[in-house]
């Protein structure tokens, strides 16, 4: 890993708002031309979920693509607009699928308490998230100095 840095707290923060402004503009206008904007505007008690369909489109779609995403490019279109890649914490190689996939789901311990293992980017010596530390992975970006 020559010549790179540990991705910190606010560059993965660009990053993720990155990747959800992407989503947004994929998921919203195929789930308007299915249900329609009167469905997200309505502020109504209809559930969240109205099916598989939106479950597939919400939920499966955006998890495997940034699960094939970390696997084939280390990186989230975010990640790639910031120059930084997640890799194998112990190597510096691409994460296994099975690194990919921990990662993502380990995304929820590192939210539910208060998003405390999000944050704690921001205090790591490595700039490891739980969800890094629980997967084997870190978030670098390359041809910078440190």
């Amino acid at each position: 890993m020559d010549r790179c840095e540990y991705a910190g707290f606010w560059i993965r923060a660009v990053a993720c708002v990155i990747d959800n402004l992407l989503l947004m503009v994929v998921t919203i206008p195929i789930l308007i031309s299915i249900y329609g904007v009167g469905h997200l505007a309505s502020g109504s008690d209809e559930p969240l979920f109205r099916g598989l369909v939106n479950f597939v489109v919400s939920i499966v779609l955006p998890t495997t693509a940034v699960i094939l995403f970390w696997k084939y490019r280390q990186a989230t279109p975010g990640k790639i607009a910031i120059s930084a890649r997640v890799v194998d914490a112990r190597t510096g190689e691409s994460p296994s699928t099975a690194q990919c996939i921990g990662r993502f789901f380990a995304y929820i311990p590192s939210l539910l308490v208060l998003g405390i293992g999000i944050l704690w980017v921001a205090f790591d010596n490595r700039k490891q998230g739980w969800h890094d530390k629980l997967s084997g992975t870190v978030v670098i970006r390359q041809g910078r100095g440190r």
